[in-house]
């Protein structure tokens, strides 16, 4: 089993220590840095002071993309399917199989 790793991530002006697989350092950091930069933009943007609020905003920010790439992907494999099956019925006709 491999060893933990202690690091600490900063976010919005707090650190918080974390005990995780050496394998995951990575993309938390880059995911830290993500929520940092877009917590300044939020700022910068919106003139906001609460740092619960800037965290909640890119909470929902990166959520919505979660959520929007899960219904694009679903989307995309509607429109496979019913290509798939109109290429079927296609090659069935001329096989006459229908």
């Amino acid at each position: 089993m491999a060893e933990k790793l202690k690091i600490k991530l900063s976010i919005a002006d707090r650190v918080y220590p974390l005990t995780i697989d050496p394998s995951q350092e990575e993309g938390l950091r880059k995911a830290a840095k993500n929520i940092e930069q877009l917590a300044k933009k939020f700022e910068q943007s919106y003139a906001v002071r609460d740092k619960q609020d800037v965290l909640a905003m890119c909470a929902l920010q990166f959520a919505s993309k979660i959520e929007q790439r899960g219904i694009d992907t679903l989307t995309g494999s509607e429109e496979a399917l019913d290509r798939l099956s109109a290429l079927d019925d296609l090659i069935s006709s001329k096989l006459g199989l229908k």
